[in-house]
Protein backbone atom coordinates (compact mmCIF):
# COMPACT_ATOMS: atom_id res chain seq x y z
CA UNK A 1 0.00 0.00 0.00
CA UNK A 2 3.05 2.22 0.54
CA UNK A 3 4.03 2.15 -2.99
CA UNK A 4 0.49 3.14 -3.98
CA UNK A 5 0.57 5.75 -1.59
CA UNK A 6 3.68 7.43 -2.20
CA UNK A 7 2.28 7.64 -6.23
CA UNK A 8 -0.30 9.08 -5.75
CA UNK A 9 1.20 11.34 -2.99
CA UNK A 10 3.89 12.54 -5.35
CA UNK A 11 0.94 13.24 -8.32
CA UNK A 12 -0.46 15.54 -6.33
CA UNK A 13 -3.36 15.34 -8.43
CA UNK A 14 -5.49 12.15 -9.71
CA UNK A 15 -8.52 11.43 -11.39
CA UNK A 16 -11.75 9.39 -9.59
CA UNK A 17 -14.38 7.58 -11.37
CA UNK A 18 -17.49 6.90 -10.02
CA UNK A 19 -20.85 6.10 -11.56
CA UNK A 20 -24.09 8.24 -11.41
CA UNK A 21 -26.59 5.76 -11.51
CA UNK A 22 -25.62 4.03 -15.54
CA UNK A 23 -23.43 6.57 -16.62
CA UNK A 24 -19.33 7.35 -15.68
CA UNK A 25 -18.34 10.15 -13.66
CA UNK A 26 -14.43 11.18 -13.33
CA UNK A 27 -13.23 14.20 -11.63
CA UNK A 28 -9.69 15.42 -10.01
CA UNK A 29 -9.02 14.57 -6.67
CA UNK A 30 -5.94 15.53 -4.07
CA UNK A 31 -6.51 13.57 -1.27
CA UNK A 32 -4.67 10.25 -0.04
CA UNK A 33 -4.12 8.68 3.14
CA UNK A 34 -2.76 6.12 4.56
CA UNK A 35 -4.15 4.86 7.70
CA UNK A 36 -4.11 1.34 9.66
CA UNK A 37 -2.63 0.40 6.71
CA UNK A 38 -4.79 1.24 4.28
CA UNK A 39 -5.28 3.91 1.75
CA UNK A 40 -8.20 6.65 2.35
CA UNK A 41 -9.83 9.18 0.21
CA UNK A 42 -11.64 12.31 1.76
CA UNK A 43 -14.41 14.31 0.33
CA UNK A 44 -17.84 16.05 1.78
CA UNK A 45 -21.07 13.93 1.75
CA UNK A 46 -22.60 16.79 0.47
CA UNK A 47 -20.76 16.24 -2.75
CA UNK A 48 -22.16 14.13 -5.52
CA UNK A 49 -19.17 11.74 -5.34
CA UNK A 50 -19.90 11.17 -2.08
CA UNK A 51 -23.31 10.24 -2.69
CA UNK A 52 -22.18 8.20 -5.80
CA UNK A 53 -19.57 6.25 -4.04
CA UNK A 54 -22.18 5.59 -0.95
CA UNK A 55 -24.59 4.26 -3.75
CA UNK A 56 -22.44 1.93 -5.75
CA UNK A 57 -18.58 1.24 -3.72
CA UNK A 58 -17.14 0.40 -6.81
CA UNK A 59 -14.42 3.40 -8.29
CA UNK A 60 -11.35 3.49 -10.72
CA UNK A 61 -8.06 5.52 -10.08
CA UNK A 62 -5.73 7.10 -12.39
CA UNK A 63 -2.76 8.99 -11.84
CA UNK A 64 0.60 9.55 -14.09
CA UNK A 65 3.82 10.55 -13.37
CA UNK A 66 6.60 11.27 -16.49
CA UNK A 67 5.99 8.04 -18.34
CA UNK A 68 4.64 5.81 -15.65
CA UNK A 69 0.80 5.62 -14.89
CA UNK A 70 -0.86 3.84 -11.85
CA UNK A 71 -4.61 2.49 -12.46
CA UNK A 72 -6.46 1.06 -9.49
CA UNK A 73 -10.04 -0.66 -9.31
CA UNK A 74 -11.20 -1.24 -6.19
CA UNK A 75 -14.60 -1.00 -3.82
CA UNK A 76 -14.56 1.84 -0.92
CA UNK A 77 -16.68 2.28 2.39
CA UNK A 78 -16.98 5.19 4.15
CA UNK A 79 -15.44 5.92 7.30
CA UNK A 80 -16.58 8.91 8.78
CA UNK A 81 -15.18 8.72 12.22
CA UNK A 82 -12.96 11.13 13.86
CA UNK A 83 -9.51 9.57 13.66
CA UNK A 84 -9.99 8.93 10.24
CA UNK A 85 -10.99 12.57 9.44
CA UNK A 86 -8.29 13.81 11.98
CA UNK A 87 -5.75 12.28 10.23
CA UNK A 88 -6.70 13.27 6.89
CA UNK A 89 -6.48 16.62 7.55
CA UNK A 90 -3.61 16.69 9.32
CA UNK A 91 -2.18 15.62 6.21
CA UNK A 92 -4.11 18.30 4.51
CA UNK A 93 -4.31 21.63 6.80
CA UNK A 94 -5.71 23.76 4.30
CA UNK A 95 -8.59 21.62 4.14
CA UNK A 96 -9.68 22.45 7.87
CA UNK A 97 -11.11 25.58 6.79
CA UNK A 98 -13.54 23.70 4.69
CA UNK A 99 -13.91 20.22 6.93
CA UNK A 100 -14.37 19.80 10.28
CA UNK A 101 -14.22 16.46 11.87
CA UNK A 102 -17.84 15.15 13.05
CA UNK A 103 -19.50 18.13 11.49
CA UNK A 104 -21.49 15.00 9.80
CA UNK A 105 -20.42 16.45 6.41
CA UNK A 106 -16.87 15.68 6.59
CA UNK A 107 -15.48 11.98 5.92
CA UNK A 108 -12.96 9.85 4.08
CA UNK A 109 -13.64 6.49 2.12
CA UNK A 110 -11.71 3.46 2.78
CA UNK A 111 -10.77 1.42 -0.72
CA UNK A 112 -11.26 -2.02 0.83
CA UNK A 113 -9.98 -4.36 -1.51
CA UNK A 114 -9.14 -3.84 -5.30
CA UNK A 115 -6.30 -4.19 -7.60
CA UNK A 116 -3.57 -1.80 -8.79
CA UNK A 117 -1.37 -1.98 -11.75
CA UNK A 118 1.87 0.17 -12.36
CA UNK A 119 2.68 0.54 -16.01
CA UNK A 120 5.00 1.61 -18.44
CA UNK A 121 5.10 1.75 -22.13
CA UNK A 122 7.38 -1.47 -23.44
CA UNK A 123 7.34 -3.18 -19.91
CA UNK A 124 4.77 -5.68 -18.08
CA UNK A 125 2.14 -3.98 -15.71
CA UNK A 126 3.24 -4.36 -11.63
CA UNK A 127 -0.07 -5.36 -10.32
CA UNK A 128 -0.54 -5.22 -6.59
CA UNK A 129 -4.07 -7.14 -4.80
CA UNK A 130 -5.40 -5.65 -2.07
Amino acid sequence: MKEIFDFLRKCDTYYLATMDGDKPRIRPFGTIDLYNGKLTIQTGLKKDVAKQMLENPNIAICAMQKDKWLRINATVEMDDSIEACDHMLDNYPYLRNMYVPGDGNTCVFVLTSGEASFNTFGTEPKVIKF
